[in-house]
């Protein structure tokens, strides 16, 4: 692969290459925003039913082009399911396999393309697209969608131990495909050979910035042997539609009630409660969680995923009976950003959209990579509780009362870090500052490769 450019190329041609997972794919999609603003010309691969996604992307930059292949086949994916919030997390494993047998047809596709890519920016989910890049002879730049701590925990070859304060994690506590690996599984085989290959790649993304993660992202530089890991985050603070910023949902989408309701409120005094777009939880857990809220006495809003027909029948994803009406006054069971606090599962867009919003997390991790994440608030930063974790786990409804009344009362440390780390989340994303500065650096070095 040349590393050195005949000529600089002010508008190099890269392929995109998103994850269907929401997390993944919105985070990636304002990267995408960001590198058109720049002068990039950029080709995005998608399938049929993921290409609304690119709408607002679309509409900010006619430029961009779309790349629709049809989704390939598995026997574990039903038809017409292309993407993961339809399957839960689960659905991953299943997904990156279907999306390796596109190897073949990009192979073909630049091979026919009168000015096929000079790069490739893909998803860390989708490791083989280095073996692609390989083939190809240009540069691949793997996007995290996490930060710098989880990316460090997805390279296969890294000792726990060996990273920044020796972190200590239970077997339970890995992300899913460190806990499924099987010698003997070949896709899964499939999977740790894509997470070997991003170690491979020329560069790397990650949805964080410097004052969040400082210490991991140097690690990760050492690692991977060389400076090209840019820091590009929050994204969310930077997309083509700012106002919609993931999970919390979009203030224009607030009605006339719920405003007048929390313009009644004081400052600081509203817990926001929210388990992430694709987690349901079950019928015990929703009890658990609404008698919780009841006792805590703390106003709140409650970000409910609603299930099936058949899911609410067995108790998944409802509220139960007569919990509104008990808690008339105290709490909203809709849509809204966190006030004061934030009861999360720590999925890292939740975590990054509780960092910007200046707000105490109260952790709740309950698969892939939350427990992680979880440990960065707690342990590492300091801007988070953790009250309980696990899948499965039902809180005492007593405890975790008391928790969140002591929680939103907390008026020392905590809350004075949380403000402090919101400052540095948004000056980073400003004209000149770290994650700007490391956008522009990437277009720099990809410019000088030629092409």
């Amino acid at each position: 692969m040349a590393t050195t450019a005949t000529r600089p190329n002010p508008h190099p041609h890269i392929l995109v290459f998103p994850y269907p997972a929401q997390g993944h794919l919105l985070a990636l999609l304002n990267l995408t925003h960001q590198l058109a603003l720049r002068g990039l010309t950029i080709t995005i691969l998608v399938t049929p039913k993921n290409l609304p996604f690119l709408s607002p992307l679309l509409s900010s930059h006619p430029p961009i082009t779309p790349l629709v292949f049809p989704f390939p086949s598995h026997p574990l994916i039903p038809p017409g399911v292309e993407h993961v919030k339809d399957l839960g997390n689960s659905g991953n494993l299943p997904i990156m396999v279907a999306l390796g047998k596109l190897h073949d047809p990009l192979v073909e596709w630049f091979d026919s393309h009168s000015e096929p890519p000079v790069a490739i920016v893909s998803d860390f989910f989708i490791g083989w697209t280095q073996c692609l890049a390989t083939r190809l002879q240009i540069p691949r730049l793997t996007f995290y969608s996490s930060g710098a701590f989880v990316a460090l925990k997805s390279l296969s070859e890294i000792e726990f131990g060996n990273l920044p304060g020796s972190p200590a994690f239970k077997q339970e506590h890995l992300p899913s495909l460190f806990k499924l690996y099987k010698p003997s599984d070949p896709d899964l085989e499939m999977i740790k050979a894509g997470h070997v290959a991003n170690t491979k790649s020329w560069g790397c993304f990650i949805n964080s910035f410097e004052d969040l993660e400082a210490e991991y992202v140097q690690w990760l530089k050492t690692h991977v042997g060389h400076n090209r890991v840019f820091s590009v985050g929050p994204l969310s603070l930077i997309g083509p539609d700012v106002s919609d910023r993931g999970n919390s949902g979009s203030v224009s989408e607030m009605n006339d009630q719920v405003l007048t309701w929390l313009d009644r409120c004081p400052d600081g005094s509203v817990v926001y409660v929210c388990f992430g777009s694709q987690k349901l939880l079950r019928k015990e857990q929703m009890e658990a969680l609404a008698n919780g809220l009841e006792k805590s006495a703390t106003r709140f809003i409650w970000v409910v995923k609603s299930g099936t027909t058949q899911q609410q029948v067995e108790g998944f994803g409802v509220v139960p009976y007569g919990f509104e009406q008990r808690t008339a006054g105290q709490g909203l069971v809709l849509n809204h950003k966190a006030v004061g606090g934030f009861l999360s599962h720590c999925g890292w867009n939740s975590v990054l959209e509780g960092i910007v919003s200046g707000v105490m997390i109260l952790a709740g991790p309950m698969e892939a990579d939350q427990f992680l994440n979880a440990r960065l608030l707690v342990d590492n930063i300091g801007v988070g509780v953790r009250e309980c974790e696990g899948a499965d786990s039902v809180p005492d409804s007593d405890e975790l009362g008391r928790a969140i009344a002591e929680f939103m009362t907390e008026g020392g440390g905590m809350k004075a870090k949380a403000k402090d780390l919101k400052e540095k989340a948004l000056a980073a994303v400003s004209h000149g500052e770290s994650s700007m500065k490391d956008l522009d650096r990437f277009v720099e070095e990809l410019g000088q490769l030629g092409g």
